[in-house]
């Protein structure tokens, strides 16, 4: 069987306080690429006016006025115009957000050895953090 080059690939839709990435985000992406937790695949600025036009840019060009030089995107274009589309319509008005595809390392791995033992994945679901820690609280009140 073919190794894979890589696992399942999530996209982030962050919305910026600006129109940059903070200066702590930038850290925290650069420590999970030094980990080896995540890989980052692509790095799009996606920027959407006061009248909803958007704006894109792409951040493999740029990464040294963002300060991802250790974070740079292994596949640049990756991500495609049809899911930045898809992801824009959150992004407020007058707002911009970056889009990065990241590849979860451990993901790779796991997706190898399924398909080496004949399983497939028919689908995944995603939860968002901030909804399963709430859920947690949730439940501990009430034991």
């Amino acid at each position: 069987m073919t190794e894979f080059r890589y696992g399942p690939v999530e996209l982030y839709l962050v919305e910026l306080d600006g129109n940059r990435p903070e200066s702590e985000t930038i850290a925290a992406l650069k420590q999970m690429v030094a980990s080896g937790t995540v890989r980052v695949l692509d790095i799009l600025l996606v920027s959407r006016d006061d009248d909803g036009e958007l704006t894109t840019i792409e951040t493999a060009h740029e990464m040294t006025k963002l300060g991802l030089t250790d974070a740079e995107p292994l596949e640049p274009g990756l991500t495609g115009e049809a899911d930045v589309s898809a992801l824009a319509e959150y992004i407020p008005l007058g707002r911009t957000a970056f889009v990065i595809a990241l590849e979860l390392t451990y993901q790779r791995e796991l997706s190898q050895r399924l398909a080496e033992s004949g399983s497939r994945v028919l689908r995944t679901e995603r939860i968002p953090a901030p909804i399963v820690n709430a859920m947690v609280d949730v439940l501990m009140d009430e034991s």
